[in-house]
C-alpha cells in the first residue's frame, strides 16, 4: 500500500483595511515623546518594507483580533464553496501573538466560525515557525490517514505591541543604529518591521480535479536551543547568566516599568547565529536528500527584513551551491514582515500569479531567532 500524499489545494490570505505606506506608519502607531522617529528612515532603507497592514485605526485603536482575521483567511478558502467548511476535520493554528494567553488562539479562530463543525483543534506556539509546525500538524494529519480534509493558518496582529506607549526614548541609540544595522532588531526600531495578517491552505489527500495543486513532499525542523542562550523574547526579561525570568516573577509594576511586553532581541546573539545556523540543517538537508540548487525552481525565504537577503544567498551558495536571486519570490516588501503568516503568504501569492507550472518545486526556508530554530519544505506543483 502507497503512502498517502498531501496537497495544497487552495489557499488564502486576509488583511485588516488598507496597506499603510511608510509615511503613514506614526499616524496609527504614535510618536514615541510626541516626536517623529529619527530612527524609522534608517531602518526602513535597510529593510526595504514599502506597505504593511495594521489591524488599527489612525490613532491606534484596535479594528479586528488576530482570531478574527484568521477566521476570515479560513472563510476565504471556501468563498466558491462556503458549504464546504464544513467538511473540515482539522483545524490546525499557527501565531506567535495570540489574543490571551488562554483560551488558545486555535480554538478562538474557530469560535469565529459558527458555521463549521465540532472538529480537533490544534495551536502550535513559537514565533515565526509557528505557522509552519501548524502546517506540519496539518500534514501529517493527513499524511497519516487520520483525516482527509484539514486546514493550517499562520498570522499575527503585532501592531498592539508597537504603539508609541509601549516604547522609550531611542535618541540613545540613534548613532548605534547608523554603525551597526543589527541594532534596528533589538527593541523600539521592530516596530517598523513588523505586521498584520493572516493566511491559510486546504489540505487534502487528493489534488484538485481542475487547475493546480501543491504536493507536500517534505517538512523539517531543527531548534538550536540545545547549544544557544535565547535571542529574542517578549513578557521576560534576560538575566545576567543568559536565562529568563518570566513575567510571573515580577511584580505588576516591574512589568510597566521594564516594558516586558515588548518583543526584545539580543543583537549580538542574533549576527553571529541567525543565517549560519540555518546553514548547518540546509547542507545537511541537501546531502541527505541528493539535492542540488539546481533543483529548486522558486526559493521561498522568510526574511524579516532585506537586510538579510544577500547573507541569506551568500549561506546557500556555501551550504547548497548557489540559488540565483532570479528563482527567489519573496513578498517582504508589499506586505511587510508577517512573522508565522510570512510562508503562507509568499505560497498563495505565487499560487495565485499564473506562473506556475507542473513539475516546478519550491523550497521554503522560514529562520526563527527566538531560540534559533527553522523550518524549511518542499512543494511540487501538480
Amino acid at each position: 500500500m502507497s503512502a498517502t500524499e498531501v496537497y495544497i489545494n487552495s489557499t488564502a490570505a486576509w488583511f485588516p483595511n488598507e496597506p499603510v505606506s511608510n509615511d503613514e506608519m506614526e499616524q496609527y502607531l504614535g510618536y514615541i515623546n510626541n516626536k517623529p522617529s529619527k530612527s524609522k528612515k534608517i531602518v526602513l532603507r535597510n529593510n526595504g518594507i514599502k506597505n504593511r497592514y495594521y489591524a488599527l485605526e489612525k490613532g491606534g485603536k484596535s479594528t479586528h483580533t488576530n482570531a478574527q482575521m484568521t477566521a476570515e483567511a479560513v472563510r476565504e478558502l471556501f468563498k466558491e464553496s462556503p458549504e464546504q467548511l464544513k467538511s473540515v476535520e482539522l483545524l490546525s493554528c499557527g501565531t506567535s501573538s495570540p489574543d490571551q494567553m488562554m483560551p488558545s488562539h486555535g480554538v478562538m479562530t474557530h469560535g469565529w466560525l459558527p458555521e463549521a463543525d465540532g472538529i480537533e483543534v490544534v495551536s502550535p506556539s513559537g514565533v515565526c515557525c509557528a505557522g509552519m509546525h501548524a502546517l506540519k500538524y496539518a500534514y501529517m494529519a493527513v499524511k497519516t490517514g487520520d483525516v482527509k480534509l484539514a486546514v493550517a493558518t499562520g498570522s499575527e496582529r503585532f501592531s498592539g505591541l508597537l504603539v508609541s506607549g509601549v516604547f522609550e526614548d531611542e535618541v540613545q541609540h540613534l548613532v548605534e543604529l547608523d554603525a551597526n544595522p543589527y541594532i534596528a532588531f533589538q527593541k523600539e526600531f521592530l516596530r517598523w518591521m513588523l505586521s498584520d495578517g493572516a493566511s491559510a491552505f486546504l489540505l487534502s489527500d487528493k489534488p484538485n480535479e481542475q487547475g493546480l495543486s501543491l504536493r507536500i513532499d517534505w517538512i523539517e525542523g531543527v531548534s538550536f536551543a540545545n547549544e544557544t542562550e535565547a535571542c529574542m523574547y517578549m513578557g521576560t526579561e534576560k538575566q545576567p547568566d543568559g536565562t529568563l525570568k518570566g513575567f510571573m516573577d515580577f511584580t505588576p509594576e516591574e512589568i510597566k516599568n521594564k516594558s516586558l511586553f515588548s518583543i526584545k532581541q539580543d543583537i549580538n546573539l542574533l549576527s553571529d547565529n541567525i543565517v549560519a545556523l540555518g546553514g548547518k540543517k540546509i547542507k545537511e538537508i541537501f546531502e541527505r536528500k541528493g539535492m542540488t540548487a539546481a533543483d529548486i525552481d522558486y526559493f521561498m525565504p522568510h526574511m524579516s527584513s532585506e537586510f538579510f537577503r544577500p547573507k541569506i544567498y551568500e549561506m546557500i551558495d556555501v551550504y547548497g551551491g548557489g540559488i540565483p536571486y532570479d528563482k527567489w519570490f519573496v513578498n517582504l516588501s508589499t506586505v511587510g514582515n508577517v512573522g508565522a503568516a510570512s510562508a503562507y503568504l509568499m505560497v498563495n501569492e505565487l499560487f495565485k500569479s499564473g506562473k506556475l507550472k507542473k513539475g516546478e518545486r519550491l523550497l521554503l526556508l522560514v529562520p526563527e531567532s527566538s531560540r534559533f530554530s527553522y523550518m524549511y519544505a518542499m512543494l511540487t506543483v501538480v
